[in-house]
């Protein structure tokens, strides 16, 4: 098969009809210099604008790990993992992170995948332990590595490139222009591609200021959503406690909302995410650990709670909304005794919030979560098949399906909910009775 062909097989599997000019750009870069650095706005598609030419790169015959993805956090590790498994390559890929059974992560290594994706305290440990070989790499990725650095890995980053001596390219990925690329990566002068522009950093952006009367801001919070008629909303607080108590108080006020931050479970954060990007949840309370590299949809309003100790992390926030053109609005709580920052604009305009806004409608859908995946041989065809035809939903009824390896999950219009399990409680799907109920999530 031809390079163009097996591309043309991988957009189709991920419904793609044609890649962006960065990813252009990224796929023959990659394919054709020996050190690359991609530069591109959250939301753009650089995971699979480095994801292509990595599959052109693998050899079907080698039986060690030849491509090496070093991410800042484990959801960008499983989200660059889920990207793979969809476009359908025929290579292994194991992912490796903080909160994962080590036990099960060797057993994995125990067959060398092609692509290995991890975290750098996690692959760190596992070329302590030798449970893989280093050998076979010769490709590096580096996602945002910025992030990274910032986020203190770099001594474990140094550490395991130092270990891979047969690397002969080297991709680096950022959402964030940086000066000096740091010597351990062992990258000079790389070929750049540029896609962050300041023209593009304030297309359809507004920002606004709100007054909070008390440091306590939940009830301003409060009335910001409301003002804003059920559109969704992500809210960024720089802690996990006040994220929480944030969730649970808006909860009893009558919002539906849930928290996301680096102390939950994987589970459970991986739950959270998915309610909110069907819809059945509208609002998602979150630290910094959600400002870039999540799958979310993009936000038109961007709430921030508390701001952030970094500029850098308030444009990451902001980064959410107001992309490839489109319009946003970026909030900003402060109380009587906190200043504006000086990267605000003095002239920002002020939003003044009345009493009486009316609580937003609940969620039109709620999630049902399923006990079989790709590895039961269960795909979104048949989800939508079994809803149809056993659970007598409409297309219309029926919203986002997400398959994992051994559970799913499907949205479906709330009105409907019960009346879908009654149908289908004693019904098979693919000749197997699977678990079928109402998925739980903390609020």
């Amino acid at each position: 098969m031809s390079n163009k062909d097996s591309i043309t097989k991988t957009l189709n599997s991920l419904g793609i009809q044609a890649l962006n000019p960065m990813q252009e750009r990224s796929l023959d870069a990659i394919l054709n210099k020996k050190n690359v650095l991609i530069l591109a706005p959250t939301g753009s598609g650089k995971t699979l604008a480095f994801l292509l030419p990595i599959l052109q790169l693998l050899e079907s015959d080698k039986s060690k790990v030849q491509c090496l993805i070093l991410c800042p956090t484990r959801e960008l590790v499983i989200q660059i993992e889920s990207v793979w498994k969809k476009m359908g390559t025929g290579f292994k890929v194991n992912s490796c992170y903080g909160g994962h059974p080590m036990n099960t992560e060797i057993a994995n290594l125990s067959e060398a995948p092609a692509l290995l994706i991890g975290t750098p305290g996690r692959i760190s440990d596992h070329i302590t332990r030798k449970t893989f070989d280093l050998d076979g790499i010769n490709l590096l990725v580096l996602d945002e590595f910025d992030k990274s650095l910032e986020m203190g890995f770099q001594d474990q980053m140094a550490f395991i490139i130092e270990g891979l001596t047969k690397v002969k390219k080297t991709v680096l990925v950022s959402a964030t222009k940086r000066g000096e690329i740091p010597g351990f990566t062992k990258v000079k002068d790389p070929f750049e591609i540029n896609f962050i522009t300041d023209e593009d950093a304030q297309i359809d952006l507004a920002i606004k200021l709100v007054k909070s009367n008390s440091t306590d801001k939940t009830t301003t919070l409060f009335k910001l959503l409301c003002s804003l008629a059920g559109e969704p909303a992500l809210v960024f607080f720089n802690q996990r406690e006040p994220t929480e108590e944030a969730s649970f108080a808006l909860n009893k006020m009558g919002l539906i909302s849930t928290f996301y931050h680096g102390g939950m479970d994987q589970d459970d954060r991986e739950r959270a995410l998915i309610h909110f990007r069907n819809g059945s949840i509208p609002y998602l309370l979150t630290t910094d650990l959600a400002a870039r590299g999540l799958d979310i949809p993009e936000m038109k309003n961007v709430i921030n709670v508390e701001l952030p100790q970094k500029h850098t992390e308030f444009i990451h926030r902001n980064g959410r909304t107001a992309r490839a053109k489109s319009s946003g609005t970026a909030y900003v709580i402060l109380s009587e005794k906190e200043s504006t920052p000086t990267y605000l604009q003095e002239d920002v305009e002020l939003v003044k919030l009345s009493d009486n806004y009316p609580i937003p409608p609940l969620p039109a859908f709620q999630t049902l979560y399923i006990s079989g995946g790709r590895k039961n041989k269960i795909n979104k065809v048949d989800i939508v098949g079994f809803l149809s035809q056993k659970g007598k939903l409409e297309k219309s009824d029926i919203g986002l399906i997400e398959v994992k390896d051994f559970f799913s999950f499907a949205a479906i219009k709330k009105e409907k909910t019960n009346a879908t399990l009654e149908n289908i409680k004693d019904e098979k799907m693919k000749g197997k009775k699977f678990k079928i109920e109402v998925a739980n999530l903390k609020v």
